[in-house]
């Protein structure tokens, strides 16, 4: 069986593209053709027009990475802020505080310890 996918994949991804566009245009255009007549008086669509309606909502809206599970974006960033404080040496540290209270974002150190990010050598003293 994996030597037909990898063999055929060059002919079976293109295959499984067009199938996966071909059922999303179908679902797009039986729920638009069922829904938006009745409730905001539009007209019916046909199956082209709903893959164009399908492919530009993925263009404007995005291709989606999975959604907001674990946090989504924000926590990686936050991951790397915490990782780019702790290699600090205590006066970058204190620059890199004084800046964000020049910038508006003093109120980031009142909701964060500064003292979480020192090395574990300051910590001690």
């Amino acid at each position: 069986m994996r030597s037909f996918f990898y063999r055929g994949r060059f002919i079976f991804i293109p295959l499984a593209a067009a199938a996966f566009l071909s059922l999303a245009g179908f679902v797009v255009m039986s729920l638009w053709n069922a829904l938006m007549p009745v409730i905001f008086h539009l007209g019916v669509i046909t199956f082209w027009q709903a893959i164009g309606i399908f492919i530009l909502s993925k263009i404007l809206f995005g291709f989606g990475k999975g959604g907001h599970r674990g946090g989504g974006p924000w926590i990686n960033r936050r991951h790397r802020m915490d990782e780019h404080l702790k290699n600090m040496t205590p006066e970058e540290r204190e620059k890199f505080k004084e800046k964000l209270q020049r910038c508006g974002h003093g109120r980031w150190g009142e909701r964060h310890n500064w003292d979480n990010f020192a090395p574990e050598a300051e910590k001690a003293e």
